[in-house]
């Protein structure tokens, strides 16, 4: 495999394998073959525990702000001890381990633990119980997956949410506050159980077909669907990002992550990452939300990492921080290598920022990069291991993954076949056999075209959702996922997230969340004004009608003008599937929820802002 060198990082020189079909298809594959990879990852924390047995593996502050830090061979141990207790309840692959609570060392000791003598994992979206009004999904999900033991943070608090399950002969546990709920015990006694040959008999057994994980998509409109993740998933997806990026093999990597372990971006890309490199995660309870990003800020400004992950939003609001804090500036760039954005294309003026930001902090060039894939794919299909100037490109396919592109009206539609691709959807046979072709490549429902079409290796752009397009009434296409993205540029800070409408009508419309503290300091009101007096707000009002106008004298064909908007005074609901746990927008939920909006939109001038 030939070798770049990229400020300072050692990458994989572009490889790629082009093959146009008859039928328009084109097929990409990586110009370096998967090398061999363990058959279940624990085989990575086993071989850490002996390599770097001292070094940290996973850390978190203890309620008095304390990191409590475990190493590698700390960890194993316990997650031995954690083995040896689920083998004696007797749990089967039919009776998998449930996690309600957010990352922590428990939720990441439980995870390896069950994983390492071959049960499967749930993590569930925290907000399904703690946001959920009728906790309708985690009722969903715990009667599909039928669990042989639960596991949440704190019995007081997932009280209410646990009340609402049907529990009997179901293991209850906490970390703490386990006496507010019957028949529950404590973490501590699950770890203090003593290991025996057991666990290691069970542990020669898993396999790369072994489930390892079921993970649950937020699902665009109904019940979230099972991933059944395999330990050939997870294993082969960490060595193909080794061989792409190997400097991850030179320098053990150390993230800060607040980025869920229920969802596959934070779970398995970053969780895993660590572990197969043998590097260092600090749990950060931070979020991108007010209150909760100072969390964040806190953590950064302490510990410096290598690599740092993130979605549009939580960029969005650290930035700020970044480039008013020199402390925070010089330890957040002293040890980076890279900043790494998911979940969703990341506005270009977002982008510059991080580079006019590195620079204050004495760094002329940052490797920022992106990858795409799915839950479904464990999760990288694409990776970006070459110097890229802008957002929007995914990269390259990644060893061993095959990707083959599909003509779909006037775009590229996206399909994956490899290791790394789910076998089933769990317990859903129907959804299972309309997620593949007839050549078994799984349909992403993504598009993509080439960067540039006359030299193919320098990869592929986001091209946006097949399903979220449509036509006017006129037949112009009408691409959300660029529009969504220039228009959320055009209007930042105002605007936190934009719905664009317009199927079969003459023209496009906007359906926007305000970003409330932007809109607030716009209007000189309290952070905590309320949306709907926020909308109200005369100078909100010009101020976004302005930059519209702007926006059109710039995209005047009626595939990208904007003929009105509506301010949204709800904000997007996680019971209704309008947003994810990571910020992200829900289009096709938004206007099925909001069908009544979208008709106001067009027809009442006074509650819409029409540009004219």
């Amino acid at each position: 495999m030939d070798h770049v060198m990229i400020d300072g990082l050692e990458l994989a020189k572009p490889s790629l394998d082009v093959e146009r079909r008859s039928d328009g298809s084109i097929v990409l594959n990586s110009g370096y073959p998967l090398q061999d990879y363990p058959d279940a990852i624990g085989h990575h924390l086993i071989h850490w525990a002996e390599a770097a047995p001292d070094r940290v593996f996973l850390a978190e502050r203890n309620d008095d702000g304390i990191w409590q830090k475990f190493s590698y061979a700390q960890s194993l141990e316990i997650i031995r001890a954690i083995g040896q207790y689920l083998l004696d309840l007797e749990l089967t692959p039919d009776t998998p381990v449930m996690i309600l609570s957010d990352n922590s060392l428990e939720h990441g000791f439980l995870t390896f633990g069950a994983m390492h003598v071959g049960l499967p994992v749930v993590p569930v979206s925290p907000a399904y119980s703690l946001m959920s009004q009728d906790h309708a999904k985690l009722k969903y999900i715990f009667d599909l997956i039928q669990p042989g033991l639960l596991f949440a943070a704190d019995g007081a608090i997932f009280q209410k949410a646990i009340s609402a399950l049907n529990t009997n002969g179901v293991k209850l546990v906490f970390a703490k506050n386990a006496d507010t709920v019957a028949r529950a015990i404590t973490f501590d006694q699950i770890t203090a159980t003593r290991p025996t040959p057991a666990v290691e008999d069970a542990f020669a057994k898993v396999t790369p077909d072994t489930v390892g994980k079921i993970l649950f998509t937020s699902g665009s409109t109904g019940m979230p669907k099972g991933v059944i993740n395999s330990q050939r998933m997870m294993c082969s997806n960490q060595q193909a990002m080794a061989q792409v990026w190997p400097f991850l093999e030179i320098t053990p990597p150390v993230l800060i992550d607040w980025l869920p372990w229920n969802h596959t971006f934070g779970g398995n890309h970053n969780l895993n990452l660590v572990l197969r490199n043998g590097g260092s995660l600090y749990i950060d309870h931070g979020k991108p939300a007010p209150g909760l990003v100072e969390k964040s800020i806190e953590n950064l400004r302490e510990i410096p990492s290598t690599m740092y992950f993130n979605v549009p939003r939580g960029f969005e609001m650290i930035l700020p921080y970044l480039e008013q804090d020199e402390i925070l500036r010089e330890t957040f760039f002293r040890d980076l290598q890279v900043i790494f954005y998911g979940a969703a294309a990341l506005p270009q003026n977002l982008w510059r920022r991080l580079e006019q930001v590195a620079k204050k902090a004495g760094r002329e060039q940052i490797f920022i990069t992106a990858g795409w894939g799915s839950t479904e794919t464990a999760p990288l299909v694409t990776n970006i291991h070459y110097l890229v100037k802008k957002a929007g490109v995914i990269g390259l396919p990644i060893p061993g993954t095959s990707i083959k592109m599909v003509p779909n009206a006037d775009k590229m539609e996206l399909r994956v076949k490899g290791p790394n691709i789910m076998p089933a959807y769990f317990k859903n046979p129907d959804a299972t056999a309309k997620a593949f072709d007839d050549e078994g490549y799984y349909l992403m429902g993504d598009a993509g075209r080439f960067e540039d079409p006359g030299d193919p290796i320098k990869g592929l752009v986001f091209d946006g959702r097949t399903a979220e397009d449509f036509k006017l009434s006129t037949g112009v296409w009408v691409h959300v996922g660029g529009l969504r993205i220039a228009i959320i540029t055009t209007l930042a800070p105002l605007v936190q997230d934009a719905v664009v409408t317009g199927h079969d009508r003459n023209a496009i419309g906007l359906l926007l969340f305000l970003n409330p503290a932007s809109c607030a300091e716009l209007c000189g009101l309290a952070a905590d004004a309320p949306l709907a007096q926020l909308a109200a707000s005369e100078k909100v009002r010009i101020a976004i009608t302005d930059k519209i106008h702007v926006y059109n004298q710039d995209h005047s064909a009626s595939s990208m003008r904007i003929d009105r908007v509506m301010l949204m005074v709800n904000p997007p609901s996680i019971d209704a599937s309008e947003i994810t746990d990571k910020a992200y927008i829900n289009q096709r939920a938004v206007l099925a929820n909001r069908s009544d909006q979208v008709e106001a939109l067009y027809e009442d001038r006074e509650s819409a802002l029409v540009i004219n």
